[in-house]
C-alpha cells in the first residue's frame, strides 16, 4: 500500500480554490481516496492547519477540513521522542522559515520511510519528499 504524508501546504490548497496548489492537491486527495492510499499526518499538522484554514476562511472551511479531507488521514499524535526528535532537528538547522512542525513532519516521515508528501512547503523539497507520482 502507498503511504504518503500530508502536510498543511497540502490540506490549506485543496481548501483554496485560488491556490496555484490546488489542482494538483485535490488530486492527490482524491487518488488517495479512490486508491486507498494510507495517509499520514501528525496532530502538530492538524493544530496549524486548523488555525491557519480558520484565520483565513472561517468555520465552513475548517469544517469541510474536519469532514472531507481529515478523515482519509491516520493522525499520529506526536509523544515526547518524536517531538525531541524534531525541535533537536529544528534547532540544528536553525533556519528562520523552518517551523517546528515540520521538522517533526520529517522525522516521522524518516521513521515511516516515507518519501512522498501531499505538500508543495519548499523544505519538503529540499528534504528530497516529492509528490506523490500517479
Amino acid at each position: 500500500m502507498k503511504t504518503v504524508f500530508a502536510d498543511t501546504s497540502g490540506f490549506y490548497a485543496a481548501l483554496d480554490g485560488a491556490d496555484s496548489f490546488h489542482a494538483e492537491a485535490a488530486r492527490c486527495f482524491r487518488q488517495a481516496s479512490t486508491e486507498g492510499w494510507r495517509v499520514v499526518t501528525t496532530n502538530y499538522v492538524v493544530h496549524e492547519t486548523w488555525a491557519l484554514v480558520q484565520n483565513r476562511f472561517g468555520w465552513d472551511a475548517v469544517d469541510a477540513f474536519l469532514e472531507a479531507l481529515l478523515p482519509l488521514c491516520e493522525t499520529t499524535w506526536v509523544d515526547l521522542p518524536l517531538h525531541a526528535a524534531g525541535a533537536a532537528r529544528c534547532q540544528r538547522e536553525r533556519l528562520r522559515q523552518l517551523s517546528l512542525t515540520d521538522c517533526v513532519s520529517f522525522e516521522l516521515m524518516k521513521h515511516l520511510g516515507v518519501s512522498e508528501a501531499i505538500a508543495r512547503d519548499s523544505h519538503f523539497r529540499r528534504e528530497g519528499i516529492v509528490l506523490p507520482q500517479t
